[in-house]
């Protein structure tokens, strides 16, 4: 069986998926990996990033609709919104 993958975005990649990215970075039951959308992310999101992922996890509503107006060319994988709100650093609980 193959294992998902799964893509984690938040706004700049610093805090919110990057620890998610962290945390489950070693799990046997899907790969992970992050992205944030903004210019200044540690890591951007790309048309690759969302080609390789058969699951995207989103911090935030307003998210989906960024993404999906920059994709529009692209079948994006199902989205799933998460209500993570802007409020921890990297690897707070």
């Amino acid at each position: 069986m193959t294992r998902p993958n799964l893509l984690v975005i938040c706004g700049r990649n610093k805090r919110r998926s990057r620890t998610a990215e962290h945390i489950f970075k070693n799990d046997s039951r899907f790969n992970i990996r992050s992205a944030g959308l903004s210019p200044q992310s540690n890591r951007k999101i790309s048309e690759s990033d969302l080609n390789w992922a058969d699951q995207v996890l989103l911090m935030e509503a307003d998210q989906k609709t960024k993404i999906r107006k920059v994709y529009q060319h692209l079948e994006l994988p199902p989205i799933e919104i998460l209500d993570i709100a802007d409020d921890y650093e990297f690897m707070d609980e």
